[in-house]
């Protein structure tokens, strides 16, 4: 796996703990803090069922409380992961979310997803289909066809009452742009 934060702390720039007590102080007030992967931009997949696992490992001990001790964000241990999959090939996320399942004992891992309001999701829908997801937060922006636009919720409700009433998750959670850019 690739570790890409942006530019704000990492191997050139310098130590992730800057926002450790931050992240602590969410924790302490029963804030789930979770790392999400994929985005919108860039290339990224699974290749494989035991490519899945591996980064269900590396996640595990570098950011979940895993065996390794600290990880890229020192001593801090993060809730859980949100599937950001916007792009790429669609297999094997399902695997990844049964992996990540599978540390659920002791500590609870969390899954979000944030997958895109066309349904099914093309990247998703797999992953999404295993029932393991705690929170789905269905993007309901840059997909004319079911989004939130010209100051109208007919599109985004018309696809959340014919599709996303359905998915099995303990929460779906409504997302949409702060501002019209």
């Amino acid at each position: 796996p690739v570790l890409d934060l942006a530019g704000h702390c990492g191997p050139t720039v310098g130590p992730c703990t800057i926002f450790n007590s931050d992240i602590k102080t969410c924790q302490d007030k029963g804030i789930k803090v979770l790392l999400s992967i994929g985005g919108g931009y860039g290339s990224y997949s699974l290749s494989s069922a035991e490519d899945a696992q591996n980064v269900a490992n590396y996640l595990w001990n570098n950011f979940l409380g895993g065996n390794t001790g600290a990880g890229p964000l020192g001593d801090v241990v993060l809730d859980g992961i949100d599937f950001d999959i916007e792009s790429g090939n669609p297999d094997h996320w399902d695997d990844l979310a049964r992996a990540l399942s599978a540390f659920n004992q002791g500590k609870k891992v969390y899954l979000a997803a944030a997958p895109q309001c066309p349904y099914p999701d093309a990247s998703l829908n797999g992953a999404l289909s295993t029932g393991l997801f705690n929170y789905v937060q269905v993007q309901f922006y840059n997909n004319p066809p079911c989004q939130y636009a010209d100051n109208s919720a007919n599109n985004l409700l018309n696809s959340w009452n014919q599709y996303w009433t359905t998915i099995q998750a303990d929460q779906v959670l409504l997302g949409l742009p702060a501002a019209p850019e």
